[in-house]
C-alpha cells in the first residue's frame, strides 16, 4: 500500500458498543453509550446512539460487545463496519 492509503486507514473513527439487533443479513445494529455533561445543569447524562454496521460473516449476535470502524457508505444507512467482537454475550 502507498503512504496515502495507510494514512487514511489510521484516521478512521472507531467506536465500541453493544449489538442490539442482528436480524438483518450481513448487518448489525450497534448501540453506543456515551456519558455527556449537561451544559447548564452540570449533571452527567447518558447519550445512546445506534449505528448500522456491516457484518460480512454474520458472526455478531445480540448482546455482544463489538468494535466498529468508520468506512465508506455501503448502503443508505450503513457507514460502519464490524472490526472485532470484544466480548461475547453471556446469554448465548
Amino acid at each position: 500500500m502507498s503512504d496515502a492509503t495507510q494514512e487514511n486507514k489510521r484516521h478512521r473513527r472507531t467506536l465500541q458498543g453493544v449489538v442490539v439487533s442482528d436480524k438483518m443479513d450481513k448487518t448489525v445494529v450497534v448501540q453506543v453509550t456515551r456519558r455527556k455533561r449537561h451544559p447548564r445543569y452540570r449533571k452527567y447524562v447518558q447519550e445512546r446512539l445506534r449505528y448500522k454496521a456491516h457484518d460480512e460473516k454474520n458472526e455478531a449476535k445480540a448482546g455482544d460487545t463489538v468494535r466498529i470502524v468508520e468506512t465508506r457508505p455501503l448502503s443508505a444507512q450503513k457507514r460502519w463496519s464490524l472490526q472485532a467482537i470484544v466480548e461475547r454475550s453471556k446469554l448465548s
